[in-house]
């Protein structure tokens, strides 16, 4: 008699839009040298106490998730994880701005200019 172990594959923590994925390919395109991937992370800033930050990467480190794009390699800060769980990362262009988007089931609540949240 044999044990066989299924694992099944953990949804990312992050849902990339097809919009999302695009962007990241185009700063992949032009990231600066050493560059591996992009990184999202969401540092204590703003009226809120936690602020969306995307920034490329230039090396792993060990507790972040990884997420594999056709277009690059897009990270999520390790201590970032849990804020993010759910979330859905879209990028917007309208005719005055553009720029990354975040649905957020986690935040309790926002700024009034939106750049950061609480949860």
């Amino acid at each position: 008699m044999t044990t066989e172990t299924k694992t099944r594959a953990r949804p990312a923590a992050v849902i990339l839009t097809p919009s999302a994925e695009a962007r990241i390919a185009e700063l992949m395109a032009g990231a600066p040298e050493g560059a591996i991937g992009v990184k999202l992370s969401t540092p204590r800033r703003g009226c809120s106490g936690l602020a969306y930050s995307v920034d490329y990467v230039t090396q792993e480190a060990a507790f972040d998730e990884k997420i594999v794009t056709p277009g690059g390699t897009f990270y999520i800060d390790g201590a970032s994880v849990l804020y993010l769980v759910g979330s859905t990362m879209d990028w917007v262009e309208d005719d005055f701005t553009a720029g990354f988007v975040f649905n957020n089931p986690n935040a309790k609540g926002s700024c009034g200019c939106g750049e950061s949240f609480t949860v």
